[in-house]
């Protein structure tokens, strides 16, 4: 099945994003490879947010190529970190928007194209008629999902313990932001990773040092 299908539209008639952007971008056959990984067997397979990271990097490549930028060996998952990680510094973040706009790349524009796995979900289903159905719903997606819920409650009722503190004056407190991180240490690798990405990857590096 093509990408560029102009008939590849959602229930409200507008395009999915994630058609549109194949097309902004001539991202052409990255469809085909998308519901390649998510079908595949569980040792090959990727979840549908390692798949929303894979479509922003090719994305972020394209444009960067289409203003003469080549980018080095892992510098594009780099600078999608940079960009998309709520967990890094505000001021390493506007250093690599301030560089990217200084080569031509409306950075605005770019991450605002970024999609979410939602989208990647709705365009392998709705527009490529994908369909993973293993015997069970995949532990590792079930727990991940658990978890992202575990972390938004955290966040919300500490939020609201702040907020009750600052209001009744016992605590003095400026705008802010909660973040909540639940992290896992792999003693025998020594790698450390959020859960979520944790659970997303399928493992830590003891699999990979011991090829």
């Amino acid at each position: 099945m093509s990408d560029r299908n102009p008939s590849n539209v959602s229930d409200s008639g507008r395009q999915l994003k994630v058609t549109r952007l194949i097309n902004k971008y001539d991202l052409n056959g990255i469809g085909a490879e998308m519901e390649r990984f998510w079908t595949a067997d569980s040792g090959d397979r990727k979840s549908l947010r390692e798949l929303s990271a894979f479509f922003n990097q090719r994305l972020l490549k394209r444009a960067m190529a289409a203003e003469g930028l080549e980018a080095l060996d892992g510098e594009v998952k780099n600078i999608y970190r940079l960009l998309s990680d709520d967990e890094v510094r505000e001021a390493d973040r506007m250093r690599t928007r301030r560089r990217l706009e200084r080569e031509g790349l409306n950075v605005d524009e770019l991450t605002s194209d970024f999609v979410t796995y939602q989208a990647i979900r709705s365009y392998l289903k709705s527009t490529r008629g994908a369909e993973y159905t293993p015997n069970e719903r995949d532990p590792l997606d079930r727990e991940a999902e658990n978890f992202q819920k575990i972390r938004g409650q955290t966040a919300s009722i500490t939020e609201g313990k702040l907020e009750q503190l600052r209001r009744s004056g016992h605590l003095d407190l400026g705008t802010f932001r909660t973040f909540v991180e639940i992290s896992a240490v792999c003693e025998d690798c020594g790698t450390r990773y959020e859960v979520v990405e944790l659970l997303d990857r399928g493992g830590c590096e003891c699999e990979s040092n011991q090829e």
